[in-house]
């Protein structure tokens, strides 16, 4: 059973990492305000940039920072304005603010935040409304991709918006729906509890009216992440799964170095879904800084450049330039027919019951000292108002 003095240590410990972590660490400020979007329920702030001489119907990609972090803080350590620069697409950056989140963390666990055309969800949606009309941008290619927090809200976009997105990417994200309150939100990142496989299913049909073209979806987690457990990206996959009616396709498996891939493809031939697992990763975005964007606080060198290979993914990115970024020899395995819980028979893996710690703490009243003392803690954290 987890222990209470547990769930305060980790706290305390996340606290420092983020108050010794700023997410401007060597950041480039090249970036222009974007104002006057909208309503702006959720109270963000927001930068774009556009390379130079940007060609009518450029694509839109729209980048989710992580706790800690900035707009220019991240774009300078991952690479994307470099890499915008090169293939002719525009950027925009929603960007959290500490009146809203004291760690600067999208509030990615709070249903009114993650719900269509409201909060937080509405706020993005406006922005990206903003810079189609005023730029001249393809509607039928805009994507968003963030890491952790930022992954988890681009999670919800594409699960509440997926009539606005081509194609998403989470990089060390959760599943849209598997928190709504604090506790579960720091459940869900140990890899604790959860709603079943199916329940998260039906919260991303039911997120929107929607029923058809669904995007693209591309999952990047590290094995050794201490902050969100790994099975997180199972939980993502499965997520998707059904909308994109491959139960019954076997994936693909591709390992390169460090890196392992596997892709879902549909009728046609086309990728769906992937998952890229990074042996040996922390928590954060895995960069090349001989390639795109240099390290810092959560931007991981590990000779991977996940923004190139995104926009791969995408397509909106030079396939030569990408291929020729790493030269190391790749071993492709394909994999068995599918299991019964990869046909959805059942799930594909067994959620474990939230702790009873969880439960105690959900269940205590307002007037509780322990309530009290974690609450203290999780604002502290960044994780609560």
């Amino acid at each position: 059973m987890r222990k209470i003095s547990d769930t305060m240590a980790r706290l305390a410990t996340l606290h420092a990492r983020h108050a010794a972590s700023p997410g401007d660490i060597g950041a480039a400020h090249h970036l222009s305000a974007l104002t006057a979007f909208g309503s702006n329920p959720g109270a963000l702030q927001a930068k774009c940039y556009l390379p130079d001489s940007l060609p009518e119907g450029a694509p839109l990609v729209v980048v989710l920072h992580g706790c800690t972090q900035s707009a220019a803080g991240y774009d300078h350590h991952s690479g994307w304005s470099q890499l915008a620069d090169e293939a002719r697409f525009a950027l925009l950056y929603p960007e959290q603010q500490r009146s809203n989140n004291p760690n600067l963390c999208f509030n990615w666990f709070q249903p009114a935040d993650v719900k269509r055309d409201a909060g937080e969800a509405l706020s993005i949606r406006q922005m990206i409304e903003a810079m189609v009309s005023a730029h001249g941008l393809d509607r039928r290619r805009i994507f968003v991709t963030g890491l952790s927090a930022g992954g988890a809200m681009a999670a919800a976009m594409l699960a509440c918006y997926p009539d606005v997105f081509a194609g998403g990417a989470i990089i060390a994200g959760l599943a849209y729906g598997s928190a709504a309150t604090v506790p579960e939100a720091f459940d869900r990142m140990r890899g604790h509890g959860g709603p079943s496989n199916e329940d998260l299913r039906r919260m991303l049909r039911d997120a929107s009216e929607h029923r058809g073209p669904w995007p693209t979806i591309s999952i990047w987690q590290g094995t050794s992440d201490q902050t969100v457990d790994a099975s997180n990206a199972s939980a993502i996959a499965s997520q998707w799964w059904g909308v994109h009616q491959i139960f019954s396709v076997p994936p693909r498996s591709l390992t390169d170095g460090t890196r392992t891939r596997q892709s879902w493809h549909d009728a046609s031939g086309e990728v769906v879904l992937e998952v890229n697992m990074i042996a040996g990763m922390g928590h954060g975005t895995p960069i090349d800084k001989n390639r795109l964007g240099a390290p810092g606080p959560y931007m991981l060198d590990v000779g991977i450049s996940s923004t190139q290979e995104i926009a791969r993914c995408w397509g909106i990115a030079d396939e030569e330039k990408t291929a020729s970024a790493g030269s190391r020899r790749t071993i492709v395995v394909h994999s068995p027919p599918p299991t019964r819980a990869q046909t959805g028979s059942k799930p594909t893996a067994t959620p474990l019951e939230p702790s009873a710690a969880t439960k105690r703490m959900r269940e205590a009243s307002p007037a509780s000292g322990v309530e009290k003392v974690i609450e203290d803690a999780l604002r502290a954290a960044g994780l609560m108002r």
